[in-house]
């Protein structure tokens, strides 16, 4: 067989997750004579402009190689990655703007539900330090009045996002926004230019490109991470368990939804225990990633929690509750001296139990 023919690109609309930019975007090569795949770094990204990682098997040397080994001749080859594209500057949402939300939290149906409405109030100083650690506000005006914001700040305590939600009086959510959204619908609608940082915002490829609470990984070093799917999933979570004052202490945090557990979101927490707490429904989707996650960051241990899986019901599973809905049914005063406490299990997957249900 020509072995100019051997490798060829992965017919069918299948993709991968590509090795640079990790977009499910990518395109891998496969040996047609073993029907297997090459190495993963052979292949191509076909976002051309925001990506454009390509690397062919037959130019880099690898094919060559392959022959040669065949042949039982012995090379020194090495493999050489092509240098990745200068990626575009991100733009950010300015901390003046995120101040701007800072307020009005007497009108925060969100916040007023946890110091009201639930069946156990929390107190007011929890609420408060809550609020300063997530940084926390309100919509103040306009057609989201009252709605709660959750802002996505990254290690570097930039601004990536500020996700908005509004709630009735139970803390469900009745509708999802974003910040920067309501801002371009305020500037359309009195014929006014956008500023510009906004124009530069909207240019972004992604808005939600960090973790909720990132911004607290620095603050809190050593201590062991609970990941969840929902920022108000992770607020619940501090509340119940406590606030990350000491290094064992759990820093809750919440990857935004459900497709957005990634090798790129996950990355800043390089060297920590990780303890997820998928939503119903998900939690083969959330063990299968974790585990192809931890294989690409060294040093770090994920911890799969079959909790929800284990307590819900057929009904419960089928409305995809998180487990927020089962912990504002319980006294928080309970959960305070409590700690995540991993299972053995036969399973493939890895286990963690909360005591205090």
């Amino acid at each position: 067989m020509n072995k100019e023919h051997r490798y060829i690109f992965e017919k069918g609309s299948k993709k991968h997750n590509c090795p640079e930019c990790d977009k499910k975007r990518y395109v891998m090569y496969v040996d047609i004579e073993t029907k297997e795949y090459l190495p993963e770094q052979y292949g191509r990204c076909d976002r051309e402009i925001k990506c454009g990682y390509f690397l062919n098997p037959y130019k880099d040397g690898y094919a060559k190689a392959v022959w040669k080994q065949e042949q039982g001749n012995k090379n020194d080859w090495k493999l050489t990655r092509p240098k990745p594209l200068k990626k575009p500057k991100i733009a950010f949402i300015p901390n003046d703007v995120l101040s701007q939300t800072c307020a009005g939290y007497d009108k925060n149906t969100f916040i007023q539900n946890l110091l009201t409405t639930v069946a156990f109030p929390f107190e007011v100083k929890d609420i408060e330090k809550v609020i300063s650690l997530y940084r926390l506000g309100t919509v103040q005006n306009g057609y989201r009045k009252g709605a709660n914001t959750f802002p996505f700040i990254d290690v570097q305590c930039n601004v990536r996002a500020v996700q908005v939600k509004q709630f009735d009086e139970h803390n469900h959510t009745t509708s999802t926004d974003f910040l920067h959204s309501i801002i371009e619908k305020h500037y359309t609608r009195i014929n006014e230019p956008l500023p510009k940082w906004l124009e530069a915002y909207n240019k972004n490829d992604t808005m939600v490109s960090c973790l909720f609470g990132e911004h607290l990984l620095n603050q809190c070093p050593d201590n062991p991470i609970a990941l969840v799917e929902a920022p108000k999933t992770a607020i619940y979570g501090t509340l119940y368990f406590g606030l990350p004052e000491r290094p064992t202490d759990l820093l809750w945090l919440a990857v935004y939804n459900l497709s957005s557990l990634t090798l790129n979101k996950c990355k800043e927490l390089k060297g920590r225990d990780v303890y997820l707490f998928p939503d119903l429904l998900a939690f083969e989707n959330w063990s299968a990633k974790a585990l192809k996650i931890q294989e690409r960051m060294h040093g770090t241990q994920f911890h799969v929690s079959n909790l929800l899986e284990q307590l819900a019901s057929e009904s419960d599973k089928e409305k995809g509750k998180d487990i927020a809905d089962y912990l504002i049914k319980q006294d928080w005063r309970l959960f305070r001296k409590q700690s995540v406490e991993e299972e053995p299990t036969k399973s493939t997957h890895q286990n963690t139990s909360l005591d205090s249900f």
